[in-house]
């Protein structure tokens, strides 16, 4: 039996402070247009679907499907462990982003399937938003 995959440790790059608003604790946010309404994630200077200013920001309700994912068996230095799931997910507000799936089989994970967030803290200020199977 294959080993359930754990998190890629590491700091994540954060945004440029002019649009960085600290989430809530347990929140995982993003940008919304006030202009024509398109998600926006990364957070940005601009609307990446009409290059409005009129950004705000919203909560995610942190649930969405796997679009593509691969499992790394070799990480790039030692202190990220063994194998772990890099993937897309598609959030139901209609963003995507790249994370990583942990408390699942890599033979379970496929595309489409449910996923939800879950906030991991670092040990420091960032807070890791990884996936696990959303089994609601």
């Amino acid at each position: 039996m294959t080993p359930v995959l754990g998190p890629q440790i590491g700091v994540p790059v954060t945004p440029t402070a002019s649009v960085r608003v600290p989430a809530e604790p347990g929140e995982l946010r993003y940008q919304r247009c006030g202009a024509c309404d398109a998600a926006n994630f990364t957070p940005t200077e601009t609307c990446r679907g009409c290059s409005s200013r009129a950004l705000h920001w919203a909560a995610s309700a942190g649930r969405g499907s796997v679009y593509s994912w691969t499992v790394v068996r070799r990480p790039a230095a030692r202190e990220f462990g063994g194998a772990y799931a890099v993937a897309i997910v598609d959030l139901d507000e209609g963003y995507r982003m790249l994370t990583n799936l942990v408390e699942v089989e890599p033979a379970d994970i496929h595309s489409g399937m449910r996923v939800r967030v879950d906030l991991r803290p670092t040990g420091g200020e960032p807070v890791l938003p990884l996936f696990t199977p959303d089994r609601d």
